[in-house]
């Protein structure tokens, strides 16, 4: 029964992940991420909750809205550790019109935490892409 839970947490937290980035809820950050986290993605690197949240931040919110649709998502358990692998598609919207879209695979790693589990890391790997991506 454990295991399902777990599974059931840790696919929560892919969803809060994106909903993270959509919303812009950037005072979740914590909610999310470990505090020793870290990120790379294809605008860069970032490590613990402050740069986490800024290089998000930054990426973003150079357009007016974003929509992250993931997928194809896979746990694996190992005691209080996990990796979570997914798809997703990230749409970027100026306006009322989509001006970049990429394809990517994401890989997590989490832990337990006293507060629920947590990301630790998160490596993203493009696949494709589809327009120019916003100006910095």
């Amino acid at each position: 029964m454990q295991e399902l839970l777990d599974r059931a947490e840790l696919t929560d937290l892919l969803a809060r992940q994106g909903r993270w980035l959509d919303e812009r809820r950037w005072d979740a950050t914590g909610s999310i991420f470990t505090e020793d986290a870290t990120v790379s993605t294809g605008g860069g690197r970032a490590h613990g909750i402050e740069a986490i949240t800024e290089h998000a931040r930054l990426i973003h919110e150079r357009v007016d809205r974003t929509q992250h649709v993931t997928s194809n998502v896979l746990v694996d358990l190992d005691g209080d550790a996990a990796t979570v692998r997914a798809n997703v598609v990230a749409i970027f919207v100026s306006d009322t019109t989509p001006s970049f879209a990429v394809g990517e695979r994401y890989h997590f790693t989490a832990t337990r935490t006293d507060a629920g589990w947590r990301f630790t890391s998160v490596e993203v790997m493009p696949v494709w892409r589809s327009g120019e991506p916003p100006a910095a």
